[in-house]
Order: structure tokens, then sequence, then C-alpha cells
């Protein structure tokens, strides 16, 4: 099984920036998603080839990079908004591994 560990959330006011980190050992780890309160878990981010995507709410605001010799991945956040508290998990894409790790709290407040 995949183990993914997820770290680098924490408490910032609306504006600022928060990197995220991801580790993945026994396989390939290359996008991230959240969950916010009450509602369902979405994608935010995946490295795609030399590229990336990145879901409309947080385009032009995160950016996701890759890490292919230690096998991580990143997810630069800048500008936060209130509407991005929630708990990010990275994991495979397109497909997912169908099991999340802990994830990492990012609360956006002032």
């Amino acid at each position: 099984q995949v183990q993914l560990v997820e770290s680098g959330g924490g408490l910032v006011q609306p504006g600022g920036s928060l990197t995220l980190s991801c580790a993945a050992s026994g396989g390939t780890v290359k996008a991230w998603w959240r969950q916010a309160p009450g509602k369902q878990r979405e994608f935010v981010a995946a490295v795609t080839g030399l590229s990336q995507m990145t879901a409309d709410s947080v385009r032009g605001r995160f950016t996701v990079s890759e890490d292919s010799v230690k096998n991580m991945i990143y997810l630069q956040m800048r500008d936060l908004k209130p509407e991005d508290t929630a708990v990010y998990y990275c994991n495979n894409w397109p497909h997912h591994y169908g099991y999340w790790g802990q994830g990492t709290q990012v609360t956006v407040s002032s």
C-alpha cells in the first residue's frame, strides 16, 4: 500500500501564503484534493507531464510542483481566502488510490 504523508498546513490570515508538502512511498503522487467541513472532497491541482492542471477556484493563486527524485509534490498557495479552509490531501492522478492519508489542515481566518 502506498503511504501518503501531507504536511505544512496551519492557520494563516486572508491574503497570506502557505506551502504544503506530500511525501509518498511505494507509489507515485501527482495531485492535491481538499475537503471543507460539510462538503465533499474536491480536486485542487495536479501535475500533468511538464504542466499542471488546477481547479477554477484556485487558478492563478495555487501552484503544484513535484520532486520526482524524492517522490514528493508541493502546493504553493498564495492570496489565501477563507473559502480555502479545508483539510488538504495528496494522491495519485488521474486515478487516486482509493484511500487517503491523514491530510493537513489549512485554516484561513483573521
